[in-house]
């Protein structure tokens, strides 16, 4: 429970209890939901900075608008936290990210205000446009809101959608840019806000639809006025390109402000038709640490309040992403035509020292996962040699640039997957454990899984070296540091596997880390332990001998059962010896939910404990 009274908030179970209240007293909600969300978040670990922005445009959005009637589409969902404190789920806040607990992001059905869920970003505007004709067509008079984040404005989908808006006949539509980017928060004074007042009045837009119906008759002059209040207006607001697509623009609005952002929403609700609100936050507002380091708070640990987030300890280890972001820098010393992408995760995949060192070889291409393939391609036929570093759930909305651009014309990009498997807290929309199953069946492909810090090196280098699509997959985890960095000259054999322990009976074939979780249970019962090493291509030869001299064959993999390479693995163990057992070990047929990795990893029976009566009962 909190530990920070809340007076006000403790009466709001629902939209409807906020819309009960006077605008007066909006302010103060505002402050308990700030103070109740540092107090939470703190405590239990999640995103932040985030949701400290949009304290003020949640509410705002709740009071104005008869959700859950009217329907808000958040965009992406680490914005949320206040929208599920004000809709009800103020006290499971606490549960937030864990097992069983509130979900990470807006998931469908977890209250009647949550009608779609949000994983990934750039994804709101199509949703709510699908949303607003669904309405049309049963003459409904709901309103629909989808609230973006400046980020995932960069994704392609944002604009695909808002193109098809601007086609679609009479169509009721608000869009609303939180724009938490420092650059612009001088475009919100009073100058800016007057001129959003204006733009957002019902008078205003039915004075100038009044003036183009005048003019109709008139076509010249009519283009002459048209030009003349687009030139004016583009003068002094940066919305053209939104007004190019169809929309209505409004902007600036200070976002940190509710009761001029109530006043502004409530005109811009009796407009209708398609609307562009561009609203300015403060990222991490409220709280002073966040607000100068808003990238540091956008995730947080557990931490005191009154002192901040500690800075890590050297505890001897480092994280696969950071080892990979070393590699970088290191390749990149002894090669110019190296090239670093990344869309929007540089710190998350550990190129931040990369982009500092050679800032012009480093390129975050914003939430524009196709795209950073696209670019890579072109880059790749230039003479470069483009390194693409992407989370492997982000991966799934560039599988056409995997195939098309890299794939089938067999150019050498190197891409290094991170969060490969089962990721923990992020829940369903995160984990990454479709990857392998989705590429092993691309042709030309070459796919690596280390189980070590030193393997990483040494595949990340064979993958470079290699002048071919590869690609290296790891897992979300630490290691002790490297004593001796490989040679950058150092490459290990494509396609070929390595057995650590030869034991009798049963044979355990594993992929990444699993090959040291499962070490100390085929030492413990004298079993084979084969590090595959390749999912791409599978070390046939390797798997033949091992189904011709074992009993049994198990292979364990941090990946879906279904369309797995333990699949084609055990095809190969039978076609070797049709007399083996074989077992494939991975994720089932569902998607996994929030929850730590241990705890994930055990309720997918990857763990020594889960599998350790499997070993006994074969050994009799």
């Amino acid at each position: 429970m909190s530990d920070i009274a809340t007076p006000l908030l403790d009466k709001i179970k629902s939209a409807k209890d906020l819309r009960s209240l006077p605008v007066s007293e909006l302010k103060d909600v505002c402050a308990e939901v700030r103070s109740f969300l540092i107090d939470s978040v703190s405590k239990t670990a999640g995103h932040f900075a985030s949701g400290l922005a949009v304290v003020e445009l949640t509410t705002a959005l709740h009071y104005v608008f008869d959700t859950p009637k009217d329907k808000i589409i958040w965009d992406v969902g680490h914005q949320s936290y206040p929208h599920k404190i004000l809709t009800g789920h103020k006290d499971e806040l606490r549960t937030i990210r864990q097992k069983n607990g509130l979900h990470a992001f807006i998931w469908r059905g977890e209250s009647e205000y949550d009608v779609l869920s949000t994983g990934h970003a750039s994804t709101s505007i199509g949703s709510a446009l699908g949303l607003a004709v669904a309405n049309k067509a049963q003459d409904l008079p709901n309103k629909v809101v989808a609230v973006i984040g400046d980020g995932a404005l960069s994704g392609g989908a944002a604009y695909e959608a808002m193109n098809n808006a601007g086609s679609t006949k009479d169509t009721d539509l608000i869009v609303i840019l939180n724009d938490n980017e420092m650059s612009i928060s001088n475009n919100v004074g009073s100058v800016a806000q007057y001129l959003a007042s204006i733009l957002a009045n019902p008078y205003y837009v039915k004075l100038i639809e009044g003036g183009k119906k005048a003019l109709k008759s008139l076509p010249t002059i009519k283009e002459i006025a048209e030009k003349a209040q687009e030139h004016v207006k583009g003068m002094i607001m940066p919305g053209t390109l939104f007004e190019e697509l169809g929309f209505n623009y409004i902007g600036p609005v200070d976002g940190n402000n509710v009761e001029n952002l109530v006043a502004i929403l409530q005109n811009v609700k009796k407009i209708g038709g398609l609307q562009f609100v561009h609203v300015v936050t403060k990222k991490g507002k409220g709280y002073e640490k966040a607000e100068q380091n808003p990238t540091k708070y956008h995730g947080v640990p557990c931490f005191d309040p009154d002192v901040g987030i500690a800075d890590s300890i050297d505890n001897g280890k480092i994280s696969y992403s950071d080892e990979f972001g070393n590699w970088l820098c290191d390749r990149a010393k002894v090669d110019d035509k190296l090239v670093g992408i990344t869309p929007a995760m540089p710190v998350g995949s550990g190129m931040s020292n990369f982009a500092k060192e050679y800032q012009d070889r480093f390129f975050d291409v914003g939430i524009a996962e196709q795209h950073a393939f696209v670019f890579a391609s072109g880059l790749a036929a230039g003479g470069m040699h483009p390194v693409v570093a992407i989370y492997s759930t982000f991966l799934q909305r560039a599988y056409d640039g995997l195939i098309h651009d890299m794939a089938v014309q067999n150019l050498p990009i190197l891409v290094a997957v991170d969060r490969g498997g089962i990721v923990g807290p992020d829940g369903p929309t995160h984990q990454g454990i479709f990857d392998l199953a989705f590429m092993r069946c691309i042709p030309n492909l070459v796919i690596m899984t280390p189980s070590s810090l030193k393997e990483q090196y040494l595949m990340l280098t064979t993958g470079y070296l290699a002048n071919r699509p590869c690609v290296v997959r790891y897992e979300r985890r630490s290691d002790e540091k490297l004593k001796e960095i490989p040679s950058l000259d150092s490459t290990i054999e494509i396609g070929k596997g390595n057995v650590v322990l030869q034991g009798k009976k049963i044979a355990i074939c594993a992929f990444g880390a699993m090959v040291n979780t499962f070490k100390p249970l085929c030492e413990k019962y004298g079993l084979t332990l084969a590090d595959m090493r390749f999912v791409k291509p599978l070390d046939t030869e390797l798997v033949s001998n091992l189904a011709k001299t074992h009993d049994y064959i198990i292979s364990i993999e941090e990946g879906v059962v279904s369309g797995g390479i333990g699949q084609e693995l055990a095809l190969c163990a039978l076609n070797a010896n049709p007399q083996v057992k074989t077992k494939c070990l991975g994720i089932g047929d569902h998607f996994v939910m929030e929850g730590t990795r241990a705890e994930l990893l055990h309720d997918e029976g990857l763990t020594v404990d889960t599998v350790e009566p499997l070993i006994k009962k074969i050994l009799g």
